[in-house]
């Protein structure tokens, strides 16, 4: 059968011919593109954004939390400053070991401790047997030069006599006059070694060689005694006049003078006020401590004080300007001083260096460094450091307020 012009073919038979598809309109895809593109654009603007204000949020916070808070106040004003106290220590006058210079064996004492003595009392006795008998072969020794020296003078004379009529040789004359010199010479040392060792056994006895006390005695009869500083026979202190020595602050070197008047008190005196006299200082600040050494007399001629006890040296110093009173704690210790910590401009912290008077554990007074204007941290926290932007919270607030 064949198909004519004009008729519609028939498919063959098991054959299915596919639907056919209408092409995408190119302004719909367009659209669609568009749309897919501004989804994108404001995700990633929402992104965007949030994250912007994270970063704000967090630079706000840590800003607020960075600067350290603390508590300021204003000083409050104190006492003026007219005196202080030091602790002093109380010596003797004149302090000094005593020791035997020569050998031998004690053969009795006199005084014990606390004896209170003259200069010149007779302390001890020392027996020299070896002592006394060189002295008496010195002196024998002594007789015979002096008898050679005689009878060299002698011949001298008689050959100095005879040279002159020519009835000796002028050699032999010399000779004899040179002998002469020569057992004179020998003379003057015999008389000298005679003469150390009496001054050696006049130091059988030993003497008090001031007045004061006996405050030690560390022999007894019979022991051997050996001269020289190996041993201590007794210890004496002259207690008429007691020295008080203390270490003044730098700070306070220039406000005493010689011969000011200075108050002592003693725990086992209590209530009584000693008056001593500031004699001598050292004239130089000690590069260890920063003190100066100064030297207080006092008069003891009572006997009611003791060498080596503990003594409070009261100082009167003329006030060097208003005085502030501050926390313990608002007190900054520094390698280089005392420092206090005050907030200035507005939220800045600033150390000062101060000077502090009298301290009684929990309040401190401030003689330098300070003005009633002044903001002190309270409690300041040991990183502080000069310059660094705090917190300010006043005293029974309860919020921040930095920078105030």
């Amino acid at each position: 059968m064949t198909n004519e012009p004009g008729n519609n073919p028939q498919p063959a038979h098991g054959h299915e011919s596919a639907p056919e598809q209408k092409p995408i309109s190119p302004r719909l895809a367009l659209v669609g593109v568009a749309l897919l593109l501004l989804v994108a654009l404001l995700l990633g603007g929402l992104g965007i954004l949030h994250r912007t204000r994270a970063d704000s949020v967090l630079a706000e916070r840590t800003q607020q939390l960075a600067p350290p808070t603390v508590v300021v106040a204003a000083p409050k004003a104190g006492a003026p400053v007219d005196s202080f106290v030091l602790p002093g220590n109380v010596t003797a006058f004149t302090d000094s070991p005593i020791y035997a210079r020569t050998n031998g064996y004690l053969t009795h004492w006199y005084f014990d401790i606390g004896a209170r003595v003259k200069k010149g009392a007779l302390l001890a006795d020392i027996a020299t047997p070896e002592l006394d008998q060189q002295l008496s072969q010195a002196r024998a020794d002594l007789v015979t030069s002096q008898a050679n020296a005689n009878n060299a003078h002698i011949q001298a004379e008689r050959y100095s006599g005879l040279v002159q009529s020519n009835a000796v040789s002028r050699q032999d004359t010399d000779t004899f006059v040179n002998q002469a010199a020569a057992t004179a010479a020998a003379v003057r040392s015999a008389q000298a070694n005679v003469q150390r060792l009496t001054e050696l056994q006049s130091f059988e006895k030993i003497y008090a060689p001031f007045d004061g006390v006996v405050t030690a005695r560390t022999v007894d009869t019979g022991q051997l005694i050996d001269q020289g500083a190996g041993k201590e026979l007794f210890h004496m202190q002259a207690i008429q006049t007691l020295r008080v020595y203390t270490n003044l602050p730098q700070s306070d070197s220039q406000t005493v003078k010689r011969g000011m008047k200075i108050g002592l008190t003693f725990v086992e005196r209590a209530g009584k006020v000693y008056q001593g006299t500031l004699v001598r200082t050292a004239d130089a600040i000690d590069p260890v401590s920063r003190t100066l050494l100064v030297e207080i007399d006092v008069d003891n001629r009572g006997g009611e004080l003791l060498p080596g006890s503990l003594a409070q040296v009261h100082f009167k110093t003329p006030p060097a300007g208003p005085v502030f009173v501050v926390p313990s704690a608002a007190l900054i210790f520094r390698r280089e001083g005392m420092r206090v910590g005050t907030v200035v401009d507005g939220g800045v912290a600033r150390l000062v260096p101060v000077v502090i008077g009298e301290d009684d554990g929990a309040n401190v007074q401030i003689v330098s460094g300070l003005s009633a204007s002044d903001r002190v941290i309270q409690d300041p926290p040991d990183s502080l450091i000069d310059g660094e932007k705090v917190s300010v919270v006043n005293p029974g607030s309860s919020s921040n307020a930095g920078g105030q």
